[in-house]
């Protein structure tokens, strides 16, 4: 079981500290959760159907009507290298690693490569990335993912995009196209986690052609969303009011972020987090956690995350911890 952010109450036990005092800064979700609406309560007492208009709103919000809706874009990382014989793959690394994690777990081999090109360039049957990327915040050109899908379609490979984060940086995104005629080897992954903050509800979509989508479908069997989670699901992808905002609001926070860890090195922004490279990554994360404040660190990259704080209070936290850096005149490079 691979390791992830957002575990306040290990955090908390090993600086014995309550839980209740920290600050979480290790996802990446929006601390703005998307307001919900008073559910249904035959959403509690009523099995889910698939045909209560959430499928359409998703093809509306995401320009695409070739999708299925599942359990978080979890459920595709770890289900889709099963609809494929064991082969060689390329990723842009370092990446979510659950990706490169579930693909070995099913027998193929993964080569991590650190750009699109090299990973082109290796002539594997498929290449993966995320876009924009997680841990690193790199941001892929839309016109760069759509030359890539036809190169590897013009050889009979396949692309996954992994868009979880794409919510709140369209211009980048390919979900439009998977499984469309212009591109019937892309394979698109989204969740309603990082964006509308609702990373409990375990809400997610794979896009793409109906052979894998319909594999995909009888592997996850009935009932793959419950019926809150679609209730609330529907609801904040048809509210494009409160999407315009919260991506106004997501620059206004990330352009903070990235001014205020700027000392620490050099920093990449994406609308959801912000990630510094250092060599101190660790001892970086440390003092965070001394200050009751949970940051996301890749050790083995150099790299450490920071998510958005929540309100005022959390932001002056964050300062306060940043102030002590400097303070301790610490080298920061």
């Amino acid at each position: 079981m691979l390791e992830h952010g957002g575990r306040l109450l290990a955090a908390a036990q090993a600086h014995n500290i309550p839980v209740e005092r920290w600050v979480d800064l290790s996802t990446g979700i929006n601390p703005e959760t998307y307001p919900i609406p008073a559910i249904d309560p035959a959403c509690w007492n009523r099995l889910p159907e698939d045909n209560d208009g959430l499928e359409t709103t998703a093809a509306a919000y995401y320009g695409n009507d070739r999708l299925l809706a599942l359990s978080g874009s979890q459920a595709a990382i770890q289900t889709l290298p099963l609809f494929f014989a064991p082969q060689v793959i390329a990723c842009v690394a370092p990446i979510y690693e659950e990706h490169p994690h579930a693909w070995e777990r099913a027998g193929h081999r993964v080569r991590r490569l650190p750009t699109l090109a090299r990973a082109l360039a290796a002539a594997t049957p498929l290449v993966l990335i995320c876009n924009p990327n997680n841990p690193t915040g790199n941001a892929t050109p839309r016109d760069a993912v759509v030359d890539a899908a036809e190169q590897l379609r013009r050889r009979g490979g396949w692309l996954i995009v992994d868009e979880a984060f794409g919510d709140a940086s369209p211009q980048d995104n390919v979900v439009d196209l998977a499984g469309s005629e212009a591109a019937p080897n892309l394979i698109v992954l989204r969740s309603l986690g990082k964006f509308f903050g609702l990373a409990g509800a375990r809400v997610g979509f794979v896009f793409g052609v109906a052979e894998k989508l319909d594999a995909l479908r009888e592997k996850l069997g009935p009932w793959p969303l419950s019926h809150p989670a679609r209730f609330v699901a529907r609801h904040a992808l048809a509210d494009t009011a409160w999407q315009d905002g919260a991506r106004q609001r997501l620059e206004t926070a990330s352009i903070r972020l990235e001014q205020a860890l700027a000392p620490l090195g050099e920093v990449q922004r994406t609308a959801l987090f912000c990630t510094v490279k250092t060599a101190q990554a660790s001892a970086l994360a440390e003092h965070f956690a001394r200050h009751a404040i949970l940051v996301r660190r890749f050790d083995a990259h150099g790299l450490i995350r920071f998510g958005l704080p929540g309100n005022e209070s959390e932001w002056e936290r964050l300062d306060a911890a940043l102030a002590q850096l400097t303070a301790a005149a610490l080298t920061l490079s």
